[in-house]
């Protein structure tokens, strides 16, 4: 039996600008950008789990508001990314679990290493910033 590793990314939005995360470990990630997530625990659904990591890993209370695209692959066989659309509704971003945060406008989206697997999401995610 194949077991697919569902992670969950939130392309937070706000005045125009991206969130991302600039990742802090395993060592063969870090200093690689990413937007905020992580995996799925089991009886988890994917909202929730979003939900939950960003409050982990940021601090901050979000609702989501859109799903992009469908299951993006990621570069290790079997496991699958799944991003949506989020606005902050309560706290302000911390990097609690990454070394730095920056919001990037559109001009400024590939200003920062983006790891392979986000990538394409963030090409995606071009005309949410206009």
């Amino acid at each position: 039996m194949v077991v697919i590793v569902i992670v969950v990314g939130a392309a937070i939005i706000r005045d125009g600008r991206l969130l991302a995360a600039q990742r802090a470990e395993p060592a063969r990630l870090a200093g690689g950008w990413e937007l905020p997530g992580g995996k799925v625990d089991p009886g988890e659904s994917d909202e929730d789990a979003l939900v939950r990591e960003c409050h982990e890993e940021l601090g901050v209370k979000i609702r989501l508001t859109g799903r992009i695209g469908g299951d993006w692959p990621l570069a290790d066989l079997g496991s699958v990314l799944r991003v949506w659309t989020a606005r902050i509704v309560e706290g302000e971003p911390a990097a609690l679990e990454h070394l730095a945060l920056r919001w990037l406008g559109e001009a400024e989206l590939y200003d920062v290493d983006w790891l392979p697997g986000d990538l394409p999401v963030v090409d995606a995610l071009r005309e949410h910033l206009r």
